[in-house]
């Protein structure tokens, strides 16, 4: 079988190896393992990590943390998105909390949530306040997108506002819902990973961050790190892959 690669994928190679080429050149230039470790000896890390007993329970709380914001904040902005679409005055109540949520500083919710919550629950808490607001706002703007004609007619014809909802509007706003859950999933890994650092639960890629920060192991600290992008790299494209999928049912 004959496998292609694409003008794209190998832009996407040649940028990747000017990254490690230049984290190389780091590395030479410091020759300090407490400021910039080699690659290979982080990578190395990684295969150890990966190898330790406790792996799976840390990497699998952290998306297990990830999934429940996101699942939260998936459900609550579509419904609410769809409610502020159809309704220019629900979406004149909601807009100012979706402003704010989305002006607050990550760290002042995380703060606050550490007087509010439990370690385990404040890295979810975090995720769906971070996630809700792309998912939402998107949703609002698919719904505006819809042809305003098309809504007229189904007006004309006496057809209820639940099959509009299901019928016209969300085949018209996956696209947005698609594009939203993406933006919110990969800003929502960056927040969980912040809220589990500072709310150290027993498990979680963030309390091992924080623990190889403390003991200056500066090749761990990157090793979690490229595992959290490894993370949020393959839920991106199962997204992605999500999307192609429901585009092609829907033709």
């Amino acid at each position: 079988m004959k496998i292609s690669i694409t003008k794209k994928q190998y832009i996407g190679f040649i940028s990747v190896a000017v990254m490690l080429a230049v984290w190389k050149l780091l590395a030479l230039y410091f020759d300090s393992d407490f400021i910039v470790p080699h690659p290979e000896d982080t990578f190395l890390t990684v295969l150890k990590l990966f190898a330790d007993s406790s792996f799976a329970a840390v990497v699998g709380t952290t998306v297990l943390r990830g999934l429940i914001g996101f699942v939260i904040s998936f459900f609550l902005g579509v419904g609410i998105g769809i409610m502020a679409g159809i309704s220019p005055g629900f979406n004149a109540f909601i807009n100012p909390m979706l402003v704010t949520i989305r002006s607050t500083p990550v760290i002042a919710l995380i703060l606050l949530a550490l007087i509010w919550f439990s370690p385990d629950a404040v890295p979810v808490f975090i995720a769906m306040l971070t996630m809700f607001p792309f998912i939402c706002t998107n949703v609002v703007d698919g719904i505006k997108s819809v042809d305003s004609q098309l809504i007229e007619m189904a007006r004309f014809y006496k057809t209820g506002k639940r099959r509009i909802v299901s019928e016209v509007y969300l085949p018209a706003i996956v696209p947005f819902i698609m594009s939203g859950a993406s933006s919110a999933m990969g800003i929502g890994w960056r927040a969980i990973i912040i809220g589990e650092v500072l709310s150290q639960p027993q498990y979680g890629i963030g309390t091992k961050m924080q623990s190889a920060q403390t003991f200056l192991n500066v090749d761990a600290v990157i090793a979690w790190t490229l595992i959290a992008v490894l993370i949020s790299f393959v839920f991106e494209k199962i997204i992605r892959w999500s999307e192609q999928k429901i585009v092609k049912w829907k033709a």
